[in-house]
């Protein structure tokens, strides 16, 4: 039998120092990714060879595999890779095998010491013995021996074994001290014998003899098996059944239970008088035996999920045929409980809907302003809460469009579904598509085993926020029409079409009817999303709420940088006011952020010289003649309002490049945008 340890820690090696002994076994290697195991180490001594995986033995063949590295996954790892072939036993099987090996080399120790006392027992039984000293006389001779040797007693008694009994290995098993277990011999031409032959060892490891029992198999060829591994392997048999945590069942070739162990009755609830000597289906609930079905296919299943006992457990079960000299004696089933698993999941998924929901932190009641904009926006979200509607959140960056986002959702029907956000502009491009409508396994190279659902699937039950939904490239844009046409999604690589119930709001600052004139953005999908358009309105535009902001950003950052500040000036105030706000409120919460890391410690109230520059740009700020050009613009000036913000914005950008020396990257980043708006810009504005 083809040995190889899994593990060569203290247990691995304590398990080689056993196995090694024993003649039955072939240990055929050790592994360990530790080079300086301990295991590896007596390995090496041994002359056995040894690796960091265990690839090169599965190649070679390999009949078990004792996995003893305490990795509680590496069972079922090796399960995956391993030969059909290969039976793979856990760590905790091996070590009760170990000490199932050991226990029984300490009691052949004491028997052998009381031999004198238990003569008569050896004398009658029916197994021969033979055991010589430390000198290789023989110093034990029972009647069974004298029976199936044809030598007496008195002929051999005191003489070296080797010279009175044919064939006999007891003095090369005394100078070797290694046991020889389970060999097959002939005497003669028509007797043969099966023998164990073990040193006798003194307490200190020092071999003071050694003993042959054997028995005569001639008349019994079919039961040599049993014979040979009638102490050892039916002990270890045994244990390995009853103290497994697997349920485990046995049945004959009729499907009639035959053995459960300890495990089995604990899953299913049924005893041995419930299933011994019944049909095989008896403890299945839902689905059909598998027992029988290996039993008419002599092939194994793995895998197939039922439901067993009288509480419908689900559970997965692996049977395999138990065949014995070629011939089907019967099949063997392992069954792992699910059902805790099952639950789990379930359980998981709940936390992670929660989860989802929590992400959408804001309701209308966070969203600070009472002016005559702000309170139309916020009347015009509530009544978006109450239809399923596609909603357009339009205005600057900055200026609160995700927070409404949150609100609405938070007030409608969906509030305890899935709330995912995807920012268009963060994504890069070539992997937008893949995660908003996910995709099959082997769709691309690196395609997730088993594919991966998309955020549309994601967010199916709930709602979907798309912000900077200018930013999409003209293929995405027709896909996510699609969606909003069909409420069905197709995975990349896939054809199925997945049906998906989700509600999408959809955010921008940029100009989205410029955009289509200008032929980066469908006319089709335009129409589609603005179904319920909010314009949030530009902190320059409601100064009257700059007190009820300000006062909201000092008591957030007090709480977050443990400060105590309690006002601000009015001085510093007015200064807030008069200014332009290009970042709205994103923008105002850093400068306020900003000014209470300039304050001290028993400073109480934000004094003007706290404020970072507002006017320069140091700060990144647009300098004062952009402000000043819309309000010094003649008054025969004709333009719309957007026409000349957007000359203001080609001045900022142009100016920004510049200050840039023209690294674009460098200016995108200064300037807040997405490096492919800005690309987008520069174009519009033949920059």
């Amino acid at each position: 039998m083809k040995v190889v340890i899994m593990g060569a820690g203290r247990g691995g090696m304590a398990l080689l120092r056993v196995l090694h002994r024993m003649d039955s076994v072939n240990i055929v290697g050790v592994v360990d990714i530790d080079g300086k195991a301990p295991g590896l180490m007596l390995a090496r001594e041994l002359a056995i060879p040894v690796a960091d995986t265990i690839d090169r033995f599965f190649k070679e063949g390999v009949d078990v595999v004792l996995e003893v590295t305490g990795d509680s996954q590496m069972y079922r790892k090796l399960q995956a890779v391993k030969p059909e072939e290969t039976v793979i036993i856990p760590g905790s099987v091996a070590s009760v095998m170990m000490q199932l090996i050991e226990e029984r080399t300490r009691l052949v120790n004491v028997l052998h010491g009381k031999r004198r006392e238990i003569d008569t027992v050896l004398n009658s039984t029916h197994d021969a013995l033979i055991a010589v000293d430390k000198n290789g006389m023989i110093s034990l001779y029972n009647r069974a021996a004298e029976r199936i040797l044809g030598i007496k007693k008195e002929d051999a008694f005191g003489k070296k074994a080797e010279e009175v009994i044919p064939n006999s290995r007891l003095h090369i098993v005394l100078k070797s001290g290694e046991p020889e277990l389970n060999q097959e011999q002939f005497l003669g031409e028509a007797r043969r014998i099966v023998t164990n032959r073990v040193p006798i060892l003194e307490r200190n490891g020092e071999v003071i003899g050694a003993v042959a029992v054997f028995r005569d198999v001639t008349e019994v060829a079919t039961l040599t098996r049993e014979i040979t591994t009638l102490k050892d392997m039916q002990s270890l048999l045994s244990a390995i059944i009853q103290s497994s945590n697997d349920a485990i069942s046995v049945v004959d070739t009729q499907g009639n239970g035959l053995m459960i162990n300890p495990a089995y009755t604990r899953l299913t609830g049924l005893s041995e008088a419930d299933v011994i000597g019944k049909p095989a289906d008896v403890d299945i609930s839902e689905g059909e035996s598998m027992h029988m079905q290996v039993l008419r296919t002599s092939q194994a299943v793995r895998g197939v999920p039922l439901k067993v006992g009288p509480k419908k457990r689900d559970v997965v079960v692996n049977v395999a045929p138990v065949v014995v000299d070629g011939v089907l004696k019967g099949s063997v089933g392992v069954i792992h409980d699910v059902s805790e698993i099952k639950k789990l999941n379930e359980e998981l998924e709940r936390v992670k809907r929660l989860v989802r929901k929590l992400e959408a932190s804001y309701t209308f009641d966070d969203i600070v302003g009472k002016s005559e904009g702000m309170l139309h926006a916020i009347e015009q979200g509530r009544k978006a809460a109450r239809t399923p509607a596609t909603v357009l959140l339009r205005g600057e960056s900055g200026t609160g469009k995700e927070l409404f986002a949150h609100a609405i959702h938070n007030e409608s029907t969906r509030k305890y579904n899935q709330f995912v956000r995807v920012n268009c502009a963060a994504i890069p491009e070539a992997l937008l598509e893949s995660e908003l409508f996910g995709y099959e396994e082997g769709a691309f190279t690196g395609a997730k085993r088993g594919g991966k659902k998309g955020l549309f699937e994601e967010a199916s039950g709930g709602t979907i926020f798309l912000d900077e939904i200018g930013e999409l490239s003209m293929s995405t844009q027709a896909k996510l029409l699609r969606v909003l046409q069909e409420k069905e999604i197709v995975r990349i690589g896939g054809t199925k079409a997945i049906v998906v119930d989700v509600r999408v709001i959809a955010a921008t600052h940029v100009n989205l009817e410029r955009a289509m004139q200008a032929g980066t953005f469908r006319e089709d999908l335009y129409y589609r999303i603005n179904v319920l358009p909010i314009v949030i309105p530009p902190l320059r535009y409601r100064v009257q709420d700059m007190v009820e902001l300000v006062e909201h950003l000092i008591h957030k950052y007090n709480q977050e940088y443990g400060r105590n500040v309690r006002n601000i000036e009015p001085e510093t105030l007015q200064r807030l006011m008069e200014y332009s706000w290009p970042g709205n409120v994103r923008e105002l919460e850093n400068v306020i952020s900003r000014s209470l890391i300039n304050m001290k410690f028993q400073e109480t109230s934000i004094q003007p010289y706290h404020l970072p520059d507002l006017a320069g740009t140091e700060e990144g700020r647009p300098d004062v003649q952009y402000g000043s050009a819309l309000s010094s613009a003649s008054p025969q000036d004709t333009r719309t309002l957007n026409e000349r913000l957007e000359e203001v914005e080609a001045d900022i950008i142009r100016e920004a490049l510049k200050r840039n020396k023209g690294n674009k990257t460098a200016t995108a980043k200064q300037l807040g945008v997405s490096i492919r708006n800005l690309y987008y810009k520069i174009e519009k504005y033949k920059l």
